[in-house]
């Protein structure tokens, strides 16, 4: 028998604009309750848990945008998680909108937090990779402006030991890129804990066919899990929200990049698998020995340059 541990990957449905803190929270709770039935010791909400996805509409009061912001966590609508966490000795992932204050200054973040057994927060990240735009684009059928709203994380890809393994996070947009994994690879990671709100139609560019955003989140998480060895636990925030449909697809994937559990439906599920910490490691012996096989004499373009420069003709 390896290090296992059962996790939960608790996809939300809908959170309306009239709806507050409480109702969503009330969903996480119902959530956390069923995966401490089925056994689970970890359960994964999704990104920006608490509201509903703001970017996908502009505003300009920042007394309404600072509205969907967290100022302290937890805080006196999010603190009955961590009680309740605690008290059923279960652990969690949780997606949430960060207002800091950091050098003097204002600072909002698209954060995410891990949560132990009992109740002790053991780890912070903050989302580096933010998609869309910053500036007021009409007519769309939606906006993404994360790039308003949020700074580009500032903390990095950090890893922690928690559950008896190695675990990362990382959101949404993050999982699309390589990097996001092989820096969590390169320090070990066993298990990856992400949440998203994605999009099923994706504006400002070519036409997708429809079944095209959950195939490549379904590949990035895939190809993310087995290129590191890596378990990878994925929550959506699914289903019509204020307009938008964004789809499910909440799954965990091994170390081999099967997907071993998947949600069904664009509302709120829970879907749970047991995973043993140690499946990775053959291959991170193996295959991905990293330290035997990498050639980091090669790969300097990678942290030297962020654009495209083609060969001279």
């Amino acid at each position: 028998m390896g290090r296992m541990v059962t996790v939960g990957v608790a996809q939300l449905g809908p959170i309306e604009r009239r709806h507050g803190r409480r109702d969503a929270v009330a969903r996480l709770l119902a959530l956390m309750e069923s995966a401490h039935a089925r056994g689970c010791g970890l359960v994964v909400f999704p990104e920006a848990a608490l509201t509903p996805f703001f970017p996908h509409w502009y505003m300009d009061d920042e007394a309404e945008i600072d509205s969907y912001f967290e100022r302290e966590m937890p805080g006196p609508e999010t603190r009955p998680l961590f009680e309740r966490a605690r008290s059923l000795g279960i652990g969690f992932y949780l997606g949430y909108c960060e207002l800091d204050r950091e050098g003097g200054r204002r600072r909002r973040f698209n954060t995410s937090i891990l949560v132990e057994r009992d109740g002790r927060m053991v780890g912070k990240y903050r989302k580096v990779h933010l998609p869309g735009h910053a500036d007021h684009r009409p007519g769309r059928a939606y906006q993404n402006l994360e790039k308003r709203y949020f700074e580009p994380g500032n903390l990095g890809f950090p890893v922690w030991r928690a559950f008896g393994g190695v675990v990362g996070m990382c959101i949404c947009n993050d999982r699309r890129w390589a990097e996001t994994y092989r820096v969590m690879g390169l320090q070990g990671v066993e298990m990856i804990l992400l949440g998203y709100n994605t999009p099923a139609v994706r504006v400002g560019g070519p036409a997708e066919a429809p079944h095209m955003a959950m195939f490549h989140h379904l590949l990035s998480c895939q190809a993310g899990a087995y290129q590191n060895a890596t378990w990878v636990a994925a929550a959506a925030k699914a289903g019509t929200e204020e307009g938008v449909y964004q789809i499910g697809g909440s799954c965990i994937v091994t170390p081999a990049g099967e997907i071993v559990a998947r949600a069904l439906t664009d509302g709120d599920e829970l879907v749970a698998a047991d995973c043993d910490l140690d499946m990775g490691r053959n291959l991170k012996d193996t295959t991905f020995n990293f330290a035997l096989h990498r050639r980091v004499e090669h790969y300097g373009l990678i942290t030297q340059r962020a654009g495209v420069v083609p060969p001279e003709a």
